[in-house]
């Protein structure tokens, strides 16, 4: 099979399959007669991530360390200015309180944190630049500490978190769960093998198809969410979904990723880290300017022009 198609072929099962084993899981879950609402805010939550969590996985467990790396720091600026972009260009995005002063830090945070992890050369002195396992257990303790919050913020609200489980029969619900592993497996093989093909066959690096193409298509589910919320007029649930999942991407997935299996840091990333960090603050900073507490059709615009001139920046860097 040639690369292009191995991605034609993967990517579209990386989606699937991570759609069946979230609902599968989260109906398997109601089956063991855990409660509905831990449900929705932990399987249900890391179902849009699943597939950036198996191409990453897969990657650095295959030494395609670029790729894992590129792909989760590429979905996080996919959904912080393409996918908010566009939803924000739909309609105008209203924040809450606790979106601005909780989750977009707490956003910021997770960038400054994998930047000072991996920049071991520039911060000691010393080498190499990798994101070990002791890192990788750092950033799950992260990651343990923000689903704390989530939790404790969500029932202190009477937040109901069971939207998206679904019913199923227990034969159903292993069905899908497994099928969906399987199919989340095999797209993630055939994702991560395919990007490297493309990159060879391109002259491309595996950083920028990890960065662009994998990361575009690994964030879909997030598009699709937030689309879908903004359409029903709920801009929290539409931003976040993508605040929630950008956090998700580095302390749950680059911390997974990294236990297993040691992820090498390519110090060009760093100016890709840069772009994520200025476009993080100017999303906490366009709350501020204009309407308050809100991100206008203009400054939804200027984050697809970022985004433009991003993409733009990595064809000329190669």
């Amino acid at each position: 099979m040639s690369p292009a198609l191995s991605l034609l072929v993967g990517l579209p099962l990386l989606l699937a399959g991570g759609h069946y084993l979230a609902s599968g899981a989260g109906a398997l879950a109601l089956r063991l007669r855990i409660p509905q609402f831990t449900v929705g805010l932990t399987i249900v939550a890391m179902g849009t991530s699943a597939p950036e969590l198996a191409v990453s996985l897969l990657a650095a467990m295959g030494g395609s360390s670029d790729i894992a790396m590129g792909n989760v720091v590429g979905s996080n600026l996919a959904n912080l200015l393409l996918i908010l972009g566009a939803v924000g260009i739909m309609r105008p995005l209203t924040l809450t309180a606790s979106i601005r002063w909780r989750e977009i830090p707490f956003m910021l945070l997770s960038v400054l944190v994998l930047a000072a992890l991996v920049n071991d050369s520039y911060l000691s002195g010393t080498g190499p630049d990798i994101l070990g396992r002791g890192e990788g257990l750092a950033l799950l303790g992260f990651f343990a500490i923000y689903m704390y919050y989530v939790v404790t913020v969500a029932r202190s609200s009477g937040m109901q978190a069971d939207e998206g489980v679904p019913v199923l029969s227990l034969p159903v619900s292993l069905i899908m769960s497994v099928g969906g592993l399987i199919a989340l497996i095999a797209g993630g093989k055939l994702t991560v093998s395919g990007a490297s093909g493309v990159a060879l066959a391109m002259g491309a690096s595996e950083a920028l198809v990890g960065l662009t193409i994998v990361a575009i298509g690994t964030s879909l589910p997030e598009l699709v969410t937030s689309l879908a919320a903004a359409r029903q007029g709920n801009a929290d649930l539409a931003v976040g979904n993508v605040v929630g999942s950008n956090i998700f991407n580095i302390f749950w997935i680059l911390g997974v990723s990294s236990c297993v299996s040691p992820v090498s840091f390519n110090t060009q990333l760093n100016a890709d880290l840069g772009v994520l960090f200025v476009g993080t603050m100017l999303f906490f900073l366009f709350t501020y300017t204009g309407k308050r507490h809100t991100v206008d059709r203009f400054e939804a615009f200027l984050f697809i022009a970022i985004y433009a001139g991003y993409v733009g920046y990595l064809a000329v860097r190669g």
